[in-house]
């Protein structure tokens, strides 16, 4: 069944203008599904993947007749696994500039892209994200009714959401997770998404040599996902040097695995402005890294946060914390044109309270909404 997508009505207002559409995130993440969904409603479409050495092949030994062969004779394209091409920027330049065709490409790394295509695609290309499913989206598929009362005070309702929640920060958004019939599942196809990551992403695309290390790496921050990280902690317990632990951390970012966190600030010398917190895209495969699918745990707290981390980051914000010297703490500080919001995120049942953080932050800041 097709889970639909927010991005999919973004995308479709950029159906019939020029510019290549590249749709990126982390394997499994539903790119291919969205723009074959997308397909089925256009006419004269051609599909191919990079999965096919035949066809990678021609692409980057003779793009003249890839041209006159995949793009020339359709109206609209799609390429997936845009990644295993070398040379894809210059090489989609060319296609871009000589046919008519509207071109769709996907694929896993923000770093293939980075590199290949902004030197030749500047003012040709445009770039989504698509993460895993957002809670709105993954319940609307689990029950769409639920999801119309989402905004309810009923008791009743919100107690039926938050067992659909529970389940979605144990299991997290990837699609194949939501479809899975039972737990067992879940957890199987969990640690393929891993497994396929360290296997396609790293060792396969990257040629990354220290996978060991970057294995590590991610289980060390899974362990720690909220937490301002600690550079000197990990260079020991991963054996990478600061620098190298710098390179990694932006290869976890730009593989769609972690991201981090920032600190807000504004007078460097008060506010910690250099360490950042580390959160990763999706819950469920922070929690199969470690093996714990329990409700009942000590690092629930760290949970929820990562939670509302991942909404945040499917929603195109950037990650900000406040923290300041003395210790005072917000969680998120959103940064929008109406001005600030900052976010703290508590798992006490009790009637929310602002605490002295908070009220620091309100003081200094006057954000324009506090949640």
């Amino acid at each position: 069944m097709y889970i639909k997508r927010e991005l999919e009505g973004t995308i479709k207002k950029y159906i019939d203008t020029k510019e290549i559409i590249a749709v990126i995130g982390p394997r499994q993440s539903g790119k291919t599904t969205m723009i074959l969904n997308l397909f089925k409603n256009l006419d004269n479409t051609h599909i191919i993947s990079f999965d096919d050495i035949d066809i990678l092949s021609l692409f980057g030994n003779d793009i003249k007749a890839f041209g006159d062969l995949h793009i020339k004779p359709y109206k609209y394209v799609f390429i997936d696994e845009i990644q295993y091409a070398r040379d894809s920027g210059k090489h989609l330049k060319y296609l871009f500039d000589k046919y008519n065709t509207k071109i769709f490409i996907s694929g896993s790394s923000a770093i293939e892209l980075s590199v290949q295509c902004t030197k030749y695609l500047v003012g040709r290309l445009f770039v989504f994200n698509l993460y895993p499913l957002s809670f709105s989206e993954y319940l609307q598929y689990k029950n769409q009714n639920l999801y119309k009362l989402l905004n309810s005070k009923s008791s009743d309702i919100i107690n039926q959401v938050n067992r659909h929640l529970e389940d979605f920060i144990l299991y997290g958004g990837y699609p194949r997770v939501a479809i899975s019939k039972t737990n067992e599942e879940k957890m199987t196809v969990l640690k393929n998404i891993y497994n396929i990551y360290i296997l396609r992403e790293i060792k396969e695309i990257l040629g990354l040599k220290s996978d060991y290390k970057i294995i590590k790496l991610i289980k060390a921050l899974s362990l720690q996902t909220g937490n301002i990280i600690n550079y000197n902690e990990l260079s020991k317990l991963t054996g990478f040097s600061y620098h190298e632990l710098k390179d990694y951390l932006n290869i976890l970012d730009k593989t769609f695995i972690c991201k981090e966190s920032r600190n807000f600030h504004t007078n460097k010398r008060t506010e910690l402005a250099k360490s950042p917190k580390i959160f990763f895209i999706d819950c469920g495969f922070r929690n199969s890294i470690i093996n714990m699918f329990l409700k009942e745990r000590t690092d629930i707290g760290a949970l929820y946060e990562t939670f509302i981390a991942t909404e945040i980051i499917k929603s195109g914000q950037e990650l900000r914390y406040w923290r300041t010297k003395a210790g005072a703490e917000v969680d998120f500080i959103l940064e929008k044109p109406e001005g600030l919001t900052a976010i703290e995120c508590k798992t006490t049942i009790d009637s929310p309270k602002i605490t002295r953080s908070l009220r620091s932050f309100i003081e200094k800041y006057n954000p324009s909404r506090v949640i």
